[in-house]
């Protein structure tokens, strides 16, 4: 895989993710609440961070998805996700990938899945789980992320 920037935007998640978000080059509107924007109700800019961190590390331990970012560069990854979930969740725009589809065509190629997209799910809920994102908050993230998936595997 040569530069493999785009492969964590299945996991978009939150990814998770992911597992995801853009459809004709926009996000899809992150729900807002008396408390604002998803983005500010997760903590902002350090709770994005830890949460990506964290995912990651879940991710690069689970051998039903590791493979997809074999020869990735995971600081460049992590930095890019950050964006892409800042903008999905309603901060401040910075991320500059590709579509979702054109992003995952190649892993697409490769024999990305349902049962990938479910794993990074998986790590999505677990990793705002373990930093203790209410339920509500959870289950909006996760529906942003699941929004994606058929962008994501080329549907």
């Amino acid at each position: 895989m040569e530069n493999a920037l785009p492969v964590l935007f299945v996991f978009t998640p939150f990814l998770i993710l992911g597992f995801m978000i853009i459809f004709s080059g926009k996000a899809p509107a992150a729900p807002a609440s008396s408390a604002g924007s998803i983005y500010q109700r997760l903590g902002g800019e350090a709770a994005v961070n830890a949460a990506v961190d964290i995912f990651y590390r879940k991710v690069l331990k689970d051998d039903r998805i590791k493979r997809f970012f074999d020869n990735t560069d995971m600081t460049k990854q992590a930095a890019k996700q950050k964006a892409f979930l800042t903008m999905a969740f309603g901060g401040p725009h910075k991320y500059t990938g590709e579509d979702m589809r054109r992003g995952h065509a190649h892993l697409v190629m490769q024999g990305l899945n349902d049962s990938h997209f479910d794993a990074v799910m998986e790590h999505l809920g677990a990793t705002l789980t373990e930093l203790k994102v209410p339920g509500d908050l959870i289950a909006q993230c996760a529906a942003i992320a699941e929004s994606t998936r058929k962008d994501v595997l080329g549907r």
